[in-house]
């Protein structure tokens, strides 16, 4: 029998306030105030970088880069680039209840993001010992996450119509000769953002077998709506 669960839907919030969500998510999720939750968003601009991250993949300023901010944060992988046109999916799971472990939990994410591409005929999969999600040679999707105490956090990127222009200013997940591509690039048109989350939300429910609530969904969140849903 699916589990119930909350899907939290915004069109894009600045990456701080995704970040303390998740967090204050995660201390009402261990606490059991709280069933499994996705939040599913885009980011303004921005760079994060994960625990196996170094200097050398995105050039050292520990501040910004390119005009636009880096954050380090904890994570697995290294640096990537969020931005308008790439939904970000942020899992707030009791690991135990779905999988054995990390590895069986970052094939699922997989999953859901290769059955995604496939509703817009994308042959999408995997490369060993690689995470994330490539089409051929090319990353069209970015995974790292964290599991504190039990319970998930960050997760997936999946560029549908992102400028992949910032992406050259890094080595992106710090693979060395990375290329990296989006859904618009490979269908050669633009892609309707919507759909695309849609998909997301449906395959992600069917592959950790959940049914969502009534889904939450706003513009924008500032800091003070994140503190009042958390």
């Amino acid at each position: 029998m699916s589990r119930s669960a909350t899907l939290l839907s915004f069109d894009q919030v600045e990456y701080p306030h995704a970040w303390n969500l998740q967090h204050r998510l995660l201390a009402k999720r261990e606490a059991e105030e709280i069933p499994d939750t996705l939040i599913l968003l885009e980011h303004p601009p921005v760079f994060t970088v994960g625990r196996t991250g170094r200097p050398v993949h995105w050039g050292g300023d520990d501040q910004n880069l390119a005009g636009f901010p880096l954050y380090q944060v904890e994570r697995g992988g290294s640096v990537t680039y969020h931005g308008p046109g790439q939904l970000v999916g942020y899992p707030i799971l009791k690991l135990a209840e779905f999988c054995s472990g990390p590895r069986t939990y970052m094939s699922m994410l997989e999953d859901v993001l290769i059955r995604t591409l496939a509703d817009w005929k994308i042959p999408a999969g995997r490369i060993p010992k690689l995470t994330g999600v490539w089409v051929g040679e090319e990353k069209i999707a970015a995974m790292g996450v964290r599991i504190i105490r039990g319970v998930t956090m960050h997760g997936l990127a999946l560029n549908v119509d992102v400028d992949l222009a910032p992406f050259s200013r890094i080595t992106p997940c710090g693979i060395a000769g990375c290329r990296v591509t989006s859904m618009a690039v490979l269908l050669g048109r633009p892609i309707d953002r919507a759909a695309v989350r849609s998909a997301v939300a449906r395959h992600f429910a069917d592959v950790f077998d959940l049914q969502w609530k009534e889904p939450i969904a706003r513009p924008r969140l500032s800091e003070k709506a994140a503190s009042r849903i958390a």
